[in-house]
């Protein structure tokens, strides 16, 4: 038998790496949730872009799938830009937003504009446990009226029209503003969102995104691919963001070693 005194060590473990600790894995919590409005809460796409299709009709040119896609998403002065110089006469802008705005408002008193199932109960469910806050692309005074024709209004702690920030969505300025407005940082929320352009503004402004897709303009995938969780409607969204309050956000991949 080898002497104690005589045998080999052990071979040490590598030391790590110098100034690399390990990853902090510690689940980080939500301290809000930033709503999107069109296609998250109340279905409305369709009559956004019948207001598109009306007002260029009616001065000579033919709305097209294309045209909507081009401007979903944007803010009221970006798409009455957009649709102002596509009719050839730049100056409209405020007569488009105008004349859109207001046929939006008439569908609401219409009773076309339609509170999604479960949408209620997913505001409600989440505001009980953290500040929610709305960033939507609606102009101010049809947020205005959306909500209180709901009955949500009272449970959002902020609202923010993407009319009132520099950019609209797919930039991440809206969802910046209505996360500030509620207190919550990058990679501290989560956000709510059916389009390809909303969720790629809510992914840059550092929130995880529930992606809700609406069937009728379904988001590219390589926008959905940033989501970090895919709901099947309201009633699943309010089922999976309770669950990330109630167990925190994943640690980012990023802090992987």
């Amino acid at each position: 038998m080898t002497p104690a005194s005589d045998r080999s060590p052990a071979p040490s473990r590598p030391a790590a790496p110098a100034g690399r600790d390990a990853p902090d894995r510690t689940p980080r919590p939500v301290t809000g949730v930033v709503f999107d409005l069109d296609g998250v809460l109340v279905e409305s796409e369709h009559l956004w872009e019948e207001s598109w299709a009306d007002h260029t009709r009616r001065r000579g040119h033919a709305w097209t799938p294309a045209d909507t896609a081009a401007v979903q998403g944007m803010s009221a002065p970006e798409w009455a830009r957009h649709i102002a110089v596509l009719l050839g006469d730049p100056g409209s802008a405020g007569e488009v937003r105008d004349a859109c705005v207001g046929y939006m408002i008439g569908a609401l008193e219409r009773g076309d504009i339609r509170l999604l199932d479960g949408a209620a109960e997913l505001v409600a469910g989440v505001a009980a446990r953290v500040p929610v806050a709305l960033a939507s692309s609606a102009a101010r005074r049809l947020i205005d009226a959306v909500l209180p024709a709901f009955g949500l209004d009272r449970h959002f702690t902020a609202t923010v029209s993407s009319e009132e920030v520099p950019r609209g969505k797919p930039a991440p300025d809206v969802y910046a503003e209505a996360a500030r407005r509620i207190g919550t940082g990058p990679g501290q929320g989560v956000a709510v969102e059916d389009s390809a352009n909303g969720i790629r503004a809510a992914h840059a402004a550092g929130l995880a995104v529930i992606a809700i897709p609406n069937p009728a303009y379904p988001p590219a995938p390589g926008a959905l691919a940033l989501a970090a969780q895919v709901a099947t409607g309201p009633g699943d969204a309010r089922e999976r963001i309770l669950a990330l309050i109630e167990h925190g956000l994943p640690a980012p991949e990023g802090d992987a070693p």
